[in-house]
């Protein structure tokens, strides 16, 4: 099987449109596909751009007609968490809506669906979504491929590889197993920043933690892992032999790119494509 694996989309319908036709899909019966190819959305389609619900509206019909498949990224977890009410606390929903920090980065999503029955659809179909795919040829994850998260929580995911409703409350509770194994997944390994010092990122949120380029770090991976929501701004390259970051900051103005996958065990340059 031939991939093109896409990166974070973030409500950007247009240049999306653009990308898969330099890539030579075509769109016919409702949904852009290829003749011999499939492509796979490394998540994050919603927050940041103009066109939320359009690019939604694309990348699913894509996947129900087997055109495409598609992971969950942690602005589609949030989603769910900010639509999804708190089992524990009354009137509350998993994702606060009193910290404003949340609506600023979810402004985009909510300008376009806040209290119309399309919200509640789509928040529906982002539970349908897997936390990673394991093809057997290559693995994609929105942002850390980890054996040992992995492992803790495959016994516990609903059909398809999804999150039933016990896992995404223990996700959205600090302290509980399921929360760091699933931030692991859709966010990536943090460290604490030195000396206490702390920094306000693109969507506004006071950090006291930064990003761990986890792939530096890893051994060699059994096949191709591909990945997304580090907002590179370089040049498309892998990011190792075998691990390929497909995020280069579409969101803010930077390119939408996908890596076309031809079978090859080490990853090329040349097979990075973008607009």
């Amino acid at each position: 099987m031939n991939y093109d694996v896409i990166g974070d989309v973030h409500g950007q319908h247009d240049a999306l449109v653009a990308l898969l036709r330099t890539l030579g899909y075509h769109e016919t019966m409702r949904a852009w596909r290829h003749p011999d190819r499939t492509a796979i959305f490394v998540g994050d389609f919603i927050d940041r751009g103009p066109q939320q619900v359009a690019t939604v509206k694309l990348v699913r019909a894509m996947v129900d007609t087997g055109a495409a498949k598609a992971i969950l990224g942690n602005h589609e977890f949030n989603a769910i968490g900010w639509a999804t009410r708190d089992p524990d606390h009354p009137g509350r929903k998993l994702r606060r809506h009193e910290q404003p920090g949340n609506r600023r980065q979810h402004a985009a999503f909510l300008a376009e669906v806040e209290g119309t029955p399309l919200h509640a659809e789509i928040v529906a179909w982002f539970r349908t979504l897997p936390l990673w795919l394991d093809l057997g040829e290559v693995r994609v994850v929105h942002a850390c491929w980890s054996d040992a998260a992995i492992a803790r929580l495959a016994p516990h995911l609903g059909y398809g590889g999804t999150l039933t409703d016990a896992l995404l409350v223990g996700a959205n509770r600090k302290g509980h197993w399921a929360h760091d194994a699933v931030a692991t997944l859709c966010k990536g390994p943090e460290a604490a920043l030195p000396g206490g010092r702390a920094f306000v990122d693109g969507d506004g949120k006071k950090r006291t933690t930064a990003r761990v380029r986890w792939w530096e770090h890893s051994p060699a991976a059994a096949a191709p892992v591909f990945f997304g929501h580090y907002s590179l701004k370089l040049r498309p390259a892998p990011a190792g032999p075998r691990y390929g970051c497909v995020d280069y900051s579409a969101g803010e103005g930077g390119r939408l790119v996908a890596y076309r996958w031809e079978g090859e065990p080490a990853l090329r340059k040349t097979h990075y494509i973008w607009v």
